[in-house]
């Protein structure tokens, strides 16, 4: 690989089972020291923190409480559509060669990143994920969101989710209020990791993210950000999220239930940063994900989509953008359009009666078709979609 890209290496050593690393200088060993005291057996830090109680306590987030009705989904949806946290990547990536070697095989804004492994029908299967606002609100459950983003995201394409690495990012752990939420997002994490046979392979800390530029203080929001890894067996069998033809139906796999506590939406639309943050059900999580896996390897479904920041509405619109390709959904709410319930995925298929009897929870919403995502009756272009989705970066990085 080194002399193919024409690079200067040397090789330094071998990896043995001796559980030592040993040094050698000009034919004596200069250095034999056990790897346990610096790995396993390491001291951990127990720094004082409060419990996650105490914790939600000292954040004084806000009881979601009643949430307006929406009185116009397609204005909500553009609005969001153009807000930072969902608005269109496509300026930054336009910036550079995606398409390294021929070998990228998803476009970018899928879910996850597909490289194809050289010599095989196999493909690599990346993503990246954190939602630092569910991680303020609730340690724990933003920890455990984390890793299962990546993993539906992974599986979302198609491919077996292997491990995890991670970047750890947080203020000042000298804080007990701090180390409460690395103590909870870690807490979090692990379950998840365990629950989804998904191990942490490497990762690294940064610590004391804060400022004091603003006269009180301020600390980045607990930023736990994991990056996972996939193997797809076949890449020929790929899912992405566009939508492929019209005229086909469009079906929800997973519970679908109002969490509007966190959202964007009530963020973005009401102003209000309030409500828990969702639960994830991780003996779901690896329930669906199987079962979209199996979907996509025997393709049965055309285009899959997970549902995340933003809802469902905007999981819909992000498919339709993928494939130029409207479609009509019926029967939508604030709660269903831009609920962040959590492992959820979107698919696509010609018939949804080829899904009955797979012991899922299932909800068709509507159909492809068109050039308007048709909500309710009220038609959005896909122009204007596209337009809403696109400013928002290009505005900010070329005014």
């Amino acid at each position: 690989i080194f002399r193919k890209w024409e690079l200067d290496f040397a090789v330094i050593g071998e990896v043995t089972d001796t559980g030592h690393m040993v040094l050698e200088w000009g034919g004596d060993v200069v250095c034999d020291i056990p790897l346990g005291p610096l790995a396993d057996e390491a001291p951990l830090y127990d720094r004082p923190h409060l419990s996650l109680e105490e914790y939600k306590a000292w954040a004084r987030v806000k009881p979601l409480g009643d949430v307006p009705e929406s009185t116009d989904l397609a204005a909500d949806l553009l609005k969001l559509m153009a807000c930072p946290d969902l608005a269109s990547r496509r300026w930054i990536w336009e910036q550079y060669d995606s398409q390294v070697g021929a070998d990228t095989l998803q476009k970018s804004g899928g879910d996850a990143a597909v490289v194809r492994i050289h010599g095989t029908r196999k493909a690599l299967a990346m993503s990246t994920d954190c939602t630092p606002r569910y991680c303020y609100a609730d340690p724990y459950e933003g920890g455990k969101q984390a890793v299962a983003e990546t993993w539906r995201n992974i599986s979302a394409v198609g491919a077996r989710p292997l491990a995890i690495t991670n970047c750890l990012n947080f203020a000042n752990p000298q804080r007990p209020e701090i180390m409460a939420q690395i103590v909870e997002c870690l807490r979090g994490m692990g379950d998840a990791c365990r629950a989804l046979d998904y191990p942490i392979v490497s990762g690294n800390v940064s610590l004391y993210n804060e400022s004091k530029a603003t006269g009180g203080g301020s600390a980045i929001l607990p930023t736990p950000a994991i990056g996972g890894v996939g193997l797809m067996d076949d890449h020929a069998a790929m899912a992405t999220i566009a939508f492929k033809a019209a005229g086909e139906d469009i079906v929800v796999i997973g519970y679908n239930y109002d969490q509007l506590g966190q959202s964007l939406y009530l963020r973005e639309i009401h102003g209000r940063e309030d409500g828990d943050a969702p639960v994830v059900d991780l003996e779901l999580e690896r329930k669906l994900g199987e079962a979209v896996r199996s979907l996509v390897a025997n393709g049965t479904v055309s285009a899959v989509h997970d549902v995340s920041d933003g809802g469902l509405l905007v999981a819909i619109a992000e498919m339709a953008l993928g494939g130029n390709i409207g479609a009509e959904l019926d029967g939508m709410n604030a709660g269903l359009a831009f609920g962040e319930a959590q492992s959820r995925y979107v698919v696509t298929l010609p018939d949804a009666d080829a899904l009955e009897g797979l012991d899922l929870p299932l909800m068709r919403i509507g159909k492809t078709g068109g050039n308007v995502l048709e909500v309710n009756g009220k038609p959005i272009p896909l122009a204007t979609l596209r337009k809403a989705s696109d400013s928002f970066f290009r505005d900010w990085m070329e005014s």
